[in-house]
């Protein structure tokens, strides 16, 4: 048996397992209150559905994330309140945000949190965050495939342009 090869849960967590897993369980309190707001504002009952899946996901992740700190005696980040449910028509139409802008931003939150799961993943030692940040990224590129079909249907998606096919044999 080599160094760290017994039950992952009782070997020490490294310094960018602690970085990484406590940075990212910020960043997912912070994201479950800005979906709450987004929520909101949000008309579209889809991307309300949607967002609905990316604050019970968010709860999910903290709760892990949560466990496993504690378990290995991290503080944790702050928590930010609850947000309070409001009315679509109490928003002033120039202080909403409108229903493209949240889906762009839902869209950049995955793509950024897919990046961070797969960051976490290449640096762990330890087999059970790597496979809880497995699973996390899993649940993000699932929800972000259909936040992507959401913004076709609903004619959201601005793409870059687009490269013209070139002539083969000219």
């Amino acid at each position: 048996m080599g160094i760290l090869s017994g039950n992952p849960t009782n070997e020490p967590m490294h310094y960018g397992e602690v970085f990484g897993t406590w940075s990212f369980l910020l960043t997912a309190k912070g994201l479950v209150a800005g979906y709450q707001t987004q929520l909101n504002h949000a008309g579209d009952d889809d991307l309300k559905k949607l967002l609905e899946e990316a604050i019970q996901g968010g709860y999910q992740e903290i709760k892990q994330i949560e466990t496993l700190l504690k378990e290995n005696g991290i503080g944790l980040p702050p928590t930010p309140p609850e947000r309070p449910k409001a009315c679509l028509e109490d928003i002033p139409t120039g202080a909403r945000f409108q229903d493209p802008e949240i889906a762009a931003s839902l869209s950049k939150d995955i793509a950024a949190g897919l990046v961070s799961c797969s960051q976490i993943i290449g640096q762990s030692i330890r087999e059970d965050i790597a496979m809880m940040f497995g699973q996390f990224h899993v649940q993000k590129a699932t929800l972000g495939a259909k936040v992507l079909r959401l913004n076709k249907e609903k004619g959201w998606l601005i793409p870059p342009p687009l490269h013209p096919k070139q002539a083969e044999n000219c």
